[in-house]
């Protein structure tokens, strides 16, 4: 529990973020953030699947776009370890999306792996270019597939 609990104290710690730099659209060819909320949720989970921290980084951020254009690049690099170690999975489902603050979209989704299921929340946001990151996933439910891996 000590290390969850310091796990928590570090993203906290980790919330400031690197002077703003201009939006860009594409790196090596891929594309940032997704066409809707759903795609940004599937694309983040498929980068974590793959421990691909680049794609990642691409449908990950905020309204000002995706955060390895905002982050610095050793923080991003850490914050993606440690969300990729909770989001670990052998397959998931999204169960449902609703209307979240400030036009945000709130989907539900639940996470197996091995014989653990668990089920969280993914808040996406649109970003310029009306392109949609996952801005923020409710790491507390996932901390058993986290501690399994």
């Amino acid at each position: 529990m000590k290390r969850f609990v310091a796990v928590l104290v570090f993203l906290a710690a980790c919330s400031t973020s690197a002077a703003q730099q201009q939006p860009t659209t594409t790196v090596s060819g891929n594309v940032v953030g997704a066409d809707n909320p759903r795609q940004a949720v599937q694309a983040f989970l498929a980068a974590a699947h793959a421990q691909d921290l680049k794609a990642m980084a691409l449908v990950w951020g905020t309204n000002d776009g995706p955060a390895r254009d905002v982050v610095d690049h050793a923080q991003l690099e850490k914050r993606e370890l440690i969300m990729q170690c909770y989001v670990t999975h052998d397959s998931y489902s999204v169960l449902s999306e609703v209307p979240g603050e400030k036009g945000a979209r709130v989907l539900s989704v639940s996470l197996t792996k091995g014989q653990v299921a668990r089920q969280s929340k993914f808040t996406a946001v649109k970003g310029r270019g009306d392109r949609w990151f996952v801005e923020d996933v409710q790491l507390e439910p996932l901390k058993d597939l986290c501690a399994s891996s």
